[in-house]
């Protein structure tokens, strides 16, 4: 199983400059495999390969200097990007999707640089990069396992290395305790057992600082160092706020990963529900990283994450029979049962029940209890 590692790390100037032309220099070797590739489609019919592009590195590098700056693997990692970006084209076209023809990378948008597998190490506080030297890192954690790969990343300005480890699950205790979430926007989440988790709403409460950065970039002029440095404080803002819901997503999803043995959630469309008039909210809430970070933690962890079928799921009763609400009604009344409770309580009553009827029906075990 593979986990990322992701800490701060604090080049000197002299190795942030090196950095900054490693960064443009993988993205002129991309625009030019990328352009290589679209020109032989076009002019010959002839698809060019990764293992083509690959064979002419060493010539590229006899033939432009500043490319003997770079580790080999970081430059092959630049190729393999391309591979995939084509990859995923051509899989997009197969399932009839938007199939998105790979584009041209800008430089102040090409951000990262990998070491698939040598040209790093570390040694004490100290991260070593080939071509770049020592440079400090903040090690907050210990990394359990064994470390894969390296990838060097720029983010509002500052710097970051990820490790991509692999490591041995560690399975928690055993617990029959079972959960069913439903997500909302009025709370975060509401649980089977009637807690409700509230909605931080960090980039509701965020918009005026946006607005204001917004306009101070909108009012620089192009090119220059202040726009630069408007653009600077803009990406803080919007990080700041990145980071704030990725450390409440993380949060939320270790108690409940703590706390039960099966997760029951909706298989939401996300991407169609943030599509409508609660774009805005929707996308703050962010519960498609919540359910990927909510997924890594249950399988790390030994434990079960369900997903079921979110149609009708507030449109029944967790006894079964059906109870039609309009979105303004938030109590369930069910007039077979009796059960008078808030109406996302009850839904995440009918989800649990939904998950627990559909593992028993395909791997009876021990019970799990509410």
């Amino acid at each position: 199983m593979r986990k990322a590692y992701k800490y701060r790390i604090y080049p000197t100037k002299a190795q942030s400059e090196t950095l900054d032309r490693q960064l443009a220099l993988c993205c002129e070797l991309y625009n030019a495999a990328l352009q290589e590739r679209r020109g032989a489609y076009r002019i010959c019919g002839k698809s060019i390969t990764y293992t083509e592009q690959q064979n002419q590195l060493p010539e590229i590098k006899e033939s432009c200097a500043e490319f003997k700056a770079l580790h080999s693997q970081v430059l092959q990692d630049v190729l393999h990007r391309v591979e995939k970006a084509f990859a995923g084209f051509f899989t997009r076209l197969a399932k009839r999707q938007t199939a998105g023809y790979p584009r041209f990378r800008a430089r102040a948008r090409y951000d990262s640089l990998t070491y698939p597998q040598s040209g790093f190490h570390l040694a004490g506080r100290k991260l070593v990069l080939s071509k770049i030297g020592k440079v400090r890192i903040k090690q907050h954690r210990a990394i359990g396992g064994r470390i894969k790969t390296l990838t060097v990343k720029r983010e509002a300005g500052k710097w970051y290395a990820c490790f991509s480890v692999e490591i041995v699950p560690v399975a928690l205790p055993v617990t029959t305790a079972a959960v069913g979430i439903d997500v909302g926007l009025e709370t975060f989440a509401v649980l089977s057992d009637g807690t409700a988790i509230e909605n931080a709403r960090y980039y509701r409460e965020a918009e005026k600082t946006l607005r204001v950065a917004q306009r101070r970039v909108a009012r620089r002029k192009k090119g220059s160092a202040r726009r630069k440095q408007a653009v600077r404080l803009l990406q803080k803002a919007h990080a700041h706020i990145r980071n704030q819901r990725a450390d409440f997503h993380h949060k939320t999803a270790r108690q409940l990963v703590n706390c039960y043995g099966r997760i029951v959630v909706e298989d939401l469309n996300v991407k169609g529900l943030a599509g409508g008039m609660l774009a805005k909210s929707v996308t703050d809430a962010g519960w498609s990283a919540f359910f990927a970070k909510l997924a890594y933690k249950a399988a790390e962890a030994g434990r079960e994450l369900i997903k079921v079928d979110p149609r009708g799921t507030s449109q029944r009763c967790p006894c079964g029979a059906a109870n039609p609400k309009k979105l303004s009604q938030r109590r369930h009344l069910c007039d077979v049962c009796g059960l008078d409770i808030a109406r996302d309580h009850a839904s995440a009553l009918e989800i649990l029940r939904l998950g627990l009827s559909l593992h028993a029906s395909t791997q009876p075990d021990a019970a799990y209890v509410a």
